[in-house]
């Protein structure tokens, strides 16, 4: 399967594979089920309830608003997925590597009036599969993808990258105790918590290692374990420079 290496804004490069075309068909097929089975669902309890032509108009505005707002709504509230992306472990995420932005999921929003509205879903369809980060004209202008959310993050799968900056200072000199085993369960953290929205196990973890480390800081628990990684890439880097000269 293609992956995509996304580069974090602490210099942390991950491996994600990309959510290929038939799962984010299949996801949409879903999500239009579903509002069939809701619109049916209305119909049947309107004839029931002999919904009269008022009642009815209002049914039919809240129906077509839910419609129109509801991949908007459920990518902001459910961590990019929404219910069919979420039955196909498929979700939306930033270039950038993090949560994307309001802003970012309201761009993709609005071009799919280009990608599916005006062009019967051949343009989302034709770029998602020829791009090379199986991106539709809406991820591309919002700086999104889809990743797959089923497989994590494996040693195989990190690069290590040293600070492009050659006169960084270590912010924690105590990263110089970790162990590639110790970062490459940091990167799982990160990626799992990006994926998942799982702010938890990011407390567990950095909690833990602020206590085996014996570090004190105020950073957010993201923050700091991204720092430790880069702190610990610099320190090896240093270390294997000094080896060879």
């Amino acid at each position: 399967m293609p992956t995509i290496r996304i580069t974090t804004s602490q210099n942390i490069d991950i491996d994600y594979e990309v959510a290929g075309v038939g799962p984010r068909i299949i996801a949409r097929i879903l999500d239009g089920l579903l509002f069939f089975v809701i619109i049916m669902a209305a119909v049947i309890a309107g004839i029931m309830s002999h919904l009269e032509d008022v009642g009815a108009i209002i049914a039919i505005v809240i129906f077509l608003v839910l419609y129109v707002f509801y991949d908007l709504l459920c990518e902001i509230f459910m961590n990019g997925q929404s219910i069919g992306k979420k039955i196909m472990k498929i979700k939306v995420i930033s270039l950038d590597g993090g949560r994307p932005s309001v802003g970012q999921y309201m761009l993709r929003w609005l071009f799919r009036i280009v990608d599916f509205s005006l062009t019967a879903s051949l343009c989302g369809l034709i770029s998602a599969a020829v791009s090379e980060k199986n991106q539709r004209v809406g991820d591309m202008v919002a700086g999104t993808t889809l990743i797959s959310t089923r497989q994590g993050t494996k040693m195989r799968d990190i690069a290590f990258t040293p600070p492009e900056d050659e006169n960084y200072t270590p912010v924690f000199a105590e990263a110089v105790q970790l162990t590639d085993k110790d970062v490459a369960l940091i990167h799982e953290v990160l990626a799992s918590y990006i994926q998942s929205g799982n702010s938890v196990i990011l407390y567990n973890t950095a909690t833990k290692l602020k206590q085996v480390l014996n570090v004190e800081t105020n950073m957010d628990d993201m923050r700091f374990l991204q720092t430790l990684i880069k702190d610990y890439n610099h320190i090896v880097a240093t270390a294997s420079a000094a080896d060879l000269s």
